[in-house]
C-alpha cells in the first residue's frame, strides 16, 4: 500500500459499491497483515492472532465506510488509526488470557509446518527483532512499522502519527541508526559470552 489509495475508490466503497469494496480491501489487506503482524509478533510459533487482528481491522474499516468523509487527509490515516486501537485491544486481551494453554490437536496426516529447529529460530529472531523495537521510543517505533513493515509513503504516516513528512523521514531515518546500534551490541554481547 505504498502508493495512495484512489480516493474515488474509497468513496464508491463507502457508498457501498460491492466491485469498490472488495478492491479496497484487497489493496488495504496486505498492509494491514504486516502491521498487525510487526505489532503483535508470533503467538505460540504462528501469527494467527495478528492475522485474526487483521481481519477484525477490515470488518471494522467496512462497518466505518458509510461514515466515512474525506477531509483532506489520506484515506491509510483512516485505516491505520482503526488498526492502531485494534492491536492495542489484542494486546490487552493477551494480556489477560496469558494464563490459558492451548492443547494439541491430533493430526491426521504429517505436519507441514517448519520443525522444532526452524520454529527456535524463527522465534528466537522474532523476540529478538521485538526486543530491539521495544527498546525505541513509541513514535519510532510505530513510524517504523508503518513506513517498513507497511510500505506507507512518509506523506501517510505524517498525518498518522500528526507529523510532517520531512519529521517521519527524520524520526524513521534516526530509529534506523539506533536500531542499528542496537544490533551491534546486541551482536558484541552475544560474542563476547
Amino acid at each position: 500500500m505504498s502508493a495512495a489509495i484512489d480516493p474515488d475508490l474509497v468513496r464508491r466503497a463507502a457508498q457501498r459499491d460491492p466491485r469498490a469494496t472488495s478492491a479496497l480491501l484487497t489493496e488495504l489487506r496486505p498492509g494491514l497483515v504486516r502491521y498487525c503482524r510487526a505489532r503483535l509478533g508470533r503467538i505460540g510459533g504462528a501469527y494467527t492472532t495478528a492475522d485474526d487482528v487483521a481481519q477484525e481491522v477490515c470488518i471494522a474499516v467496512l462497518r466505518a465506510l458509510p461514515q466515512y468523509r474525506d477531509e483532506g487527509r489520506p484515506f491509510a490515516a483512516f485505516v491505520y488509526a482503526i488498526a492502531a486501537h485494534k492491536v492495542a485491544d489484542a494486546q490487552r486481551a493477551a494480556i489477560r488470557d496469558s494464563a490459558v494453554t492451548p492443547t494439541e490437536a491430533v493430526l491426521d496426516r504429517p505436519d507441514a509446518a517448519p520443525g522444532p529447529e526452524q520454529q527456535a529460530v524463527a522465534t528466537d529472531l522474532a523476540r529478538r527483532l521485538s526486543a530491539l523495537l521495544g527498546r525505541l521510543p513509541e513514535a519510532q517505533r510505530e513510524i517504523i512499522l508503518l513506513r517498513v513493515a507497511v510500505g506507507l509513503s512518509a506523506d501517510e504516516v505524517g498525518v498518522v502519527m500528526g507529523m510532517s513528512a520531512a519529521a517521519v523521514r527524520v524520526a524513521q531515518s534516526r530509529g534506523l541508526a539506533r536500531l542499528r546500534t542496537l544490533a551491534g551490541s546486541a551482536l558484541d554481547e552475544v560474542t563476547a559470552a
